[in-house]
């Protein structure tokens, strides 16, 4: 089911009024209020594959409640990689498994080994990667003695399968999502307000922004060879809009949602393309998954307490995997591996330190020369690094960038939609002028949605 949709309009209300006015009483009831839309709006794709979320669901529940029973060292171990083996088995069987399958024939071929293997047709469940993480985030933590474990498996349930963003993110963690599923709600006129607001700003980046580019993105990047360099420029420029349109808008969608049910989820964007520096955006994008790598990969790995070199390793791997995280190409894998290469110079010189700092909003300012140049090279290297994200193959993203040029194309009327997009994300945050603005943007939303083709969200295939 997706937000920007007929069937979400219709499922949103009734949900809304079965959680506050049928179920307001009850903190149980209401948790299963959540449990039951949740898997009604995740079963909308492929109900089938409500098995993995509930299996996964189960054996999580089971993993945490058994570590707090005993303090075997061994045992709890084996709990552990329990949890870890069944999550990323399933991650790795369904996304990853035919992608190690031709890379292993083509290595064989490659010393003119020819080896019959079938791969497998195999569907990928929407939101697998993001599900996985978070539930993993539950078991760790227990481990680790971070968090008890709860003994309501509705509320787990709850906390797993959470609609809102159980299919895109945020990729809330279990010590701030499961306290308020635990704790009961009450209805708050202005929680429902910027709720709204979130939801229709949210609405606005995919609909006006991401949708109205993704026609001339495809286009663009299907003829690469046979279009204009200018054209492959814009082409560029309009997917760093999409994608971010597209996946911050699904964020705000899902940030707004839960505030209707009285829930906070984490700020997964923070205006990413006004930073300064690789470091800086990095502190900005996908915010829930890369303080995911950092405290359950880099930190484990050793992070910067072992020395210079070290540290570079472990950068190195989790940009890489957060590349691999993404999708079964290399395209993905290089992708990581550019923003790695760009960051490492940053952690070396020492400009990185705000990457561990906690994410602080409002920060931005345009005060400087300086920082409006740095702003326009880290997005410029940003966008060069995006069309390996977006290109089908390797071959394809070098091909693009070799056909680069800068020269007038048809093209240029859509960076109107480029900077009506920034130029709101500059004053979204001006309490003032909220109510306004969001009134401009659903009447935006409406007429963009009614010249466009509704589509699902990019990062749905992740």
């Amino acid at each position: 089911m997706l937000f920007n949709s007929i069937d979400f309009a219709i499922f949103l209300p009734v949900v809304f009024v079965l959680y506050w006015f049928v179920a307001n009483k009850n903190l149980k009831l209401q948790n299963v209020v959540i449990v039951v839309s949740s898997y009604v709006f995740y079963g909308w794709w492929d109900w089938r594959f409500l098995t993995l979320i509930i299996f996964s669901t189960l054996v999580d529940y089971s993993v945490g409640r058994k570590l707090v029973t005993t303090e075997n060292s061994i045992q709890r171990k084996v709990l552990l990689w329990t949890s870890i083996l069944v999550n990323i088995g399933f991650l790795g069987f369904f996304k990853y498994y035919n992608f190690f399958l031709d890379n292993f024939v083509s290595a064989f071929r490659f010393f003119g080994t020819e080896i019959d293997v079938n791969s497998l047709n195999i569907i990928l469940p929407v939101g697998i990667s993001f599900y996985t993480f978070q539930t993993l985030s539950y078991t760790i933590d227990v481990y680790k003695r971070k968090l008890e474990p709860t003994k309501d498996v509705i509320a787990f349930s709850a906390f797993v399968s959470f609609f809102p963003q159980l299919v895109a993110g945020p990729i809330e963690r279990a010590t701030h999502l499961l306290p308020q599923i635990l704790q009961k709600r009450s209805m708050k006129k202005e929680e429902l307000i910027k709720g709204g607001h979130l939801m229709v700003y949210g609405l606005f980046l995919k609909v006006f922004v991401a949708d109205s580019l993704a026609p001339q993105v495809n286009e663009i990047f299907a003829n690469y060879k046979t279009l204009p360099g200018g054209s492959l420029v814009l082409g560029a420029i309009f997917f760093s809009f999409q994608i971010y349109g597209d996946f911050a808008g699904y964020s705000k969608i899902a940030r707004g949602t839960a505030k209707l049910f009285g829930f906070e989820l984490m700020v997964n964007f923070d205006r990413p393309y006004f930073s300064r520096n690789i470091a800086e955006f990095w502190r900005k994008w996908h915010i829930s998954l890369n303080t995911w790598f950092r405290d359950y990969l880099y930190i484990p790995l050793g992070g910067s307490r072992s020395g210079k070199f070290k540290a570079l390793r472990n950068i190195f791997i989790i940009f890489l995997v957060s590349g691999f995280w993404h999708g079964a190409n290399w395209t993905f894998i290089v992708w990581g591996l550019i923003h790695s290469t760009l960051f490492a110079p940053l952690f070396l010189l020492n400009v990185n330190r705000k990457y561990l700092e906690p994410v602080k909003l409002n920060e931005f300012s345009l005060t400087t020369l300086k920082n409006v140049l740095s702003i326009f090279l880290t997005f410029f290297v940003t966008t060069l690094a995006w069309i390996f994200f977006r290109s089908e193959t390797l071959f394809d993203a070098m091909g693009y960038i070799a056909n680069l040029s800068f020269e007038f194309t048809n093209y240029l009327g859509f960076l109107w939609i480029c900077i009506i997009a920034v130029s709101v994300d500059l004053i979204i945050y001006n309490d003032k002028v909220k109510t306004y603005l969001s009134t401009i943007l659903l009447g935006l939303v409406i007429a963009a949605g009614i010249a466009n083709t509704s589509s699902e969200f990019i990062y749905f295939q992740f």
